[in-house]
């Protein structure tokens, strides 16, 4: 087996894998974010939804789980879904590794700021 075939196998079971958890995903994400919502906007008067609101909130480490559960999948969910459209449209293939290589950086910071928010928020 040639090193270009193996090469193609991973890349096609690479795809695969990433077809996948797009459904996977999106169901979760779709059940969360339904849920986020009717605590935030149903359950609660927006009235209510303040500062102390969330404190008490994420009080409970239950609450922030739910919160990095929901963070972690929208991210890579919509990193996934960038890879896809940066692999159809960026022709170069320095500039597609450019803008993958840009695309990580974006995904790393973002979700290293939202787990350090989550995990070192403490009530004022």
């Amino acid at each position: 087996m040639s090193a270009r075939h193996v090469e193609a196998k991973t890349v096609a079971r690479l795809e695969f894998y990433s077809w996948y958890f797009f459904r996977v995903s999106g169901l979760l994400l779709v059940v969360l974010a339904l849920g986020h919502f009717l605590i935030m906007h149903a359950f609660n008067s927006i009235l209510d939804v303040d500062y102390h609101f969330a404190a008490r909130r994420l009080a409970l480490p239950a609450w922030r789980a739910y919160d990095w559960l929901l963070l972690v999948l929208a991210l890579l969910h919509g990193f996934n879904g960038l890879r896809v459209v940066i692999n159809e449209h960026a022709r170069p293939r320095t500039f597609r590794r450019a803008l993958h290589w840009t695309a990580t950086a974006g995904l790393v910071a973002f979700l290293s700021l939202g787990t350090y928010v989550l995990v070192a928020f403490r009530a004022a």
